[in-house]
């Protein structure tokens, strides 16, 4: 009876050690093994340091058990092999998951930033369009029979639709059409210098 007991306290007490241990080292260096070969660090070197601190925690926590009750041994060691096996097989789909994530947030943070972009690019653009003095010094930027200014309004609509389905490759529209404008305003003759300013008359 008192080798139950002090079996049962071993189980409760190294349990949650074992498994831990077990399911953590299987994850870094499954983690580790599916990881790009240019995104990896270290090789056999870093494999090997993780599989020993790994046993350094795992080991004892088995071990011991197993000394004080051999029953304990063997429950521990099932759960330690179960854990093993669940973070094994779970290791790939955590890792897309959070890939997914980042993915995610990266393409949010680049939709919000060729937003940014395009209503500045849509603001230095109406200057030439509703500004009389820039209608009148450069009539070339809203003649659509302009190659460069016919690309311009088309990489406008490009970019008009990809911004109301939130694509993936709305920021890529943006920079076409950042360099349209520009273009368009090379071609009309335009100073570098304006359109970060009032591109009118001085």
């Amino acid at each position: 009876m008192q080798g139950l007991f002090h079996g049962a306290w071993a189980v409760l007490l190294c349990g949650p050690v074992l498994v831990t241990g077990v399911a953590a080292t299987v994850f870094v260096v499954r983690r580790r093994v599916l990881a790009p070969k240019d995104r990896a660090p270290e090789g056999t070197d870093q494999l090997f340091w993780d599989l020993f601190l790994g046993s350094c925690v795992a080991l004892p926590a088995l071990i011991i058990p197993a000394l004080v009750s051999p029953w304990a041994g063997l429950v521990l060691a099932g759960a330690a092999a179960a854990s093993g096996i669940a973070a094994y097989r779970g290791t790939p789909k955590f890792l897309a998951r959070r890939a997914a994530r980042r993915e995610e947030r990266e393409r949010v943070a680049a939709h919000q930033e060729a937003r940014l972009q395009h209503e500045e690019i849509m603001l230095r653009w109406r200057r030439y369009e509703l500004d009389p003095a820039c209608s009148i010094d450069y009539p070339a930027l809203t003649d659509v029979r302009l190659p460069e200014t016919s690309a311009l309004i088309k990489s406008m609509r490009a970019a008009d639709q990809l911004r109301t389905a939130a694509h993936k490759g709305y920021p890529d529209a943006v920079g076409s059409l950042a360099a349209s404008l520009a273009a368009a305003e090379r071609a009309a003759g335009i100073p570098a210098a304006l359109p970060a300013e009032q591109p009118g008359r001085g």
